[in-house]
């Protein structure tokens, strides 16, 4: 079974400047930004609207594998989903700096950039590449 979320070779550029209302798409360019400088990575579309940075490819016991995306963002229309790769669990005391957010099993949701502090955002982010490559190895793209 192959993954629904996959690289497009869409325009990260044409993708903020679609985004509405105009506050969102500024904390979207500011996420951006912010992904840029913790990860170094050029950002890559995956699907219609997850900005990726960086790859990892992964197999299971099960014999499943695939690619995805190392971490990244989606300004979705209600909050901004934070996606950390492989998840929250061991992250409490960044988590306890970050602000005002909610949290799924790999997501991470914020009404808005300002609701956050964007250092603790920075190390979460960089924690959370460096968690994945415990399991498998980070590629730039």
């Amino acid at each position: 079974m192959a993954n629904k979320t996959v690289p497009t070779g869409a325009s990260v550029d044409d993708h903020l400047a679609s985004i509405t209302p105009e506050r969102r798409q500024h904390d979207a360019r500011a996420l951006d930004a912010l992904f840029r400088d913790a990860t170094g990575f050029q950002p890559k579309m995956w699907g219609p609207s997850i900005l990726g940075y960086g790859r990892y490819h992964y197999r299971y016991k099960s014999g499943r594998e695939g690619d995805f995306l190392a971490t990244g963002f989606a300004p979705r229309r209600s909050n901004l989903v934070v996606y950390i790769m492989p998840g929250y669990g061991d992250f409490a005391t960044i988590l306890d700096r970050l602000g005002k957010f909610r949290i799924g099993k790999s997501c991470l949701y914020i009404n808005r950039l300002s609701d956050v502090d964007r250092d603790a955002l920075t190390d979460l982010i960089r924690a959370g590449l460096s968690d994945l490559a415990n399991h498998w190895p980070v590629q730039p793209e």
